[in-house]
C-alpha cells in the first residue's frame, strides 16, 4: 500500500526536530563559529565507482531499454496485470490468470496510450493467454531467449506492473530452474524459474529478462508463508521463455493448444483418504473418451494408487508425477477397483492438450 503524507505527517516531523533542538529543557551547549562554518562548508567530495561496477550499471540500463518497451499493463474487469508484446500483428501474452473470464481488456503500452484489446486464446494448465491489441502500431514486440540455457545465478530484472505501478522494475538473480510449482486448482506448473527478482500483485503476466533484454520468463507467482499466508520475500516463480513459444504460437494460430509435451492420463478425479484419513489415492470421477486410461481400460470409480511407480495419494501428486513423464512413454499405473480388487495395467500416455 502506498501512503501519501499529508500534513499531520509533516507536523509530527516538525514537532519530533523541535524536541531534538530543546533536549531536556536544560541549557544547550553552543560551540562558538560552529553554525558559521557548518553553512560555509563545501560539498561532499565525490567517490568514481570501481569499473566493473559502472559496466554492470550501463548493462543493466540497456537491458531495460530494450525491454521495457514490449511489457504493457493489462486492465480487466477483476484487476490489473501484464502483458508481453508477442508479435507485431499485436498479439500479447500474459497469464490465464490475468485475463480471468475476461473477453475484452483495456492495454496501457509503454508509452502511456491505451488500446482495447480482445481474447484470443487462453491454456490453463501452464497458465498462459493471448489476447490482441485493436491497434497495433507502436508496440514493440519482444525478443524471447531459449531459457534451456539459463544457469542458477544469472542476472534477471522483472518488469511489470505491481500494485498498479506501470514500468516497474525489480532485479534479483535465477535462484534455481525446473522447480514445480502448484497454483492450486489443479494446475501445477512443471518447469518453473525461481527468481530473487521481486514479484508483486501486478507483476503477472509480465516480462523477466536477462542482461541482454531478452524475454527469459513470464513471472507468474510468488511463495507464500504458509502460516501467515504472506508472500516470501525474494521467493518468486516465472514460467520459462521456452514454454511461451510452444503455447503462444497455437493459441495464436487456433486459439487452442494441441501439443504441450506434457504428458496425460486423460481422467478427471479426487483424492481420496482410508478411514485413518491417511491419503491413499485419487478416485476416477470421469474418464476422456478415447484418451490414455480409457485406451487401458481405467473405469470411472477406480482409484489410481500410483503411475510409474510413484505415489499418486492425492491429486496434486498424481499431477506431480505426470509432469515427469512424456506423452507416448508406457508406464505401469497401480488401480484399486470398485470390487476392491487391485489391479496393475500398462497405459501409453495422452498428450496434456488432449485431456
Amino acid at each position: 500500500m502506498l501512503v501519501r503524507p499529508g500534513a499531520h505527517a509533516v507536523r509530527r516531523l516538525v514537532a519530533a526536530a523541535v524536541a531534538v533542538g530543546l533536549g531536556t529543557g536544560i541549557g544547550a551547549l553552543v560551540v562558538p563559529g560552529t553554525a558559521t562554518r557548518a553553512a560555509t562548508a563545501g560539498p561532499a567530495a565525490s567517490v568514481k565507482p570501481p569499473a566493473g561496477a559502472l559496466a554492470l550499471q550501463s548493462a543493466l540500463v540497456n537491458a531495460l531499454r530494450a525491454a521495457a518497451p514490449s511489457v504493457v499493463e493489462i486492465a480487466t474487469d477483476e484487476g490489473l496485470g501484464s502483458g508481453v508484446v508477442y508479435d507485431a500483428k499485436g498479439d500479447v501474452v500474459t497469464n490465464a490468470h490475468v485475463v480471468g473470464t475476461s473477453r475484452s481488456f483495456t492495454v496501457q503500452l509503454s508509452d502511456g496510450r491505451r488500446v482495447a484489446a480482445t481474447l484470443v486464446g487462453v491454456f490453463t494448465p501452464d497458465d498462459l493467454a493471448v489476447i490482441r491489441l485493436a491497434s497495433p502500431s507502436r508496440a514493440r514486440p519482444a525478443s524471447f531467449a531459449d531459457s534451456s540455457k539459463l544457469q542458477v545465478g544469472d542476472l534477471a530484472l522483472a518488469i511489470g506492473s505491481p500494485l498498479g505501478l506501470a514500468g516497474s522494475v525489480t532485479d534479483g538473480i535465477v535462484s534455481s530452474t525446473g522447480r514445480a510449482v502448484s497454483e492450486g486448482n489443479g494446475v501445477l506448473l512443471p518447469d518453473t524459474i525461481q527468481t530473487s527478482a521481486a514479484i508483486n500483485p501486478g507483476n503477472s503476466g509480465g516480462a523477466l529478462v536477462d542482461l541482454s533484454g531478452q524475454v527469459i520468463g513470464i513471472p507468474t507467482l510468488a511463495a507464500a508463508i504458509s502460516q501467515s499466508g504472506a508472500e516470501a520475500a525474494g521467493i518468486g516463480f516465472a514460467i520459462p521463455s521456452n514454454t511461451v513459444k510452444l503455447i503462444a504460437p497455437q493459441l495464436i494460430a487456433r486459439g487452442k493448444v494441441t501439443s504441450t509435451g506434457r504428458a496425460s492420463l486423460g481422467v478427471i478425479g479426487q483424492g481420496v483418504t482410508s478411514q485413518d484419513g491417511t491419503p491413499i489415492g485419487v478416485y476416477v470421477s470421469s474418464v476422456t473418451p478415447g484418451g490414455a486410461a480409457a485406451k487401458a481400460g481405467i473405469t470411472v470409480g477406480s482409484v489410481i494408487e500410483s503411475v510409474a511407480g510413484g505415489p499418486t495419494r492425492d491429486f496434486t501428486e498424481l499431477t506431480a508425477v505426470l509432469a515427469t513423464l512424456r506423452p507416448g512413454a508406457k508406464v505401469p499405473v497401480r488401480l484399486s477397483l470398485p470390487n476392491g480388487q487391485e489391479r496393475t495395467v500398462t497405459v501409453v500416455l495422452g498428450d496434456l492438450a488432449a485431456g
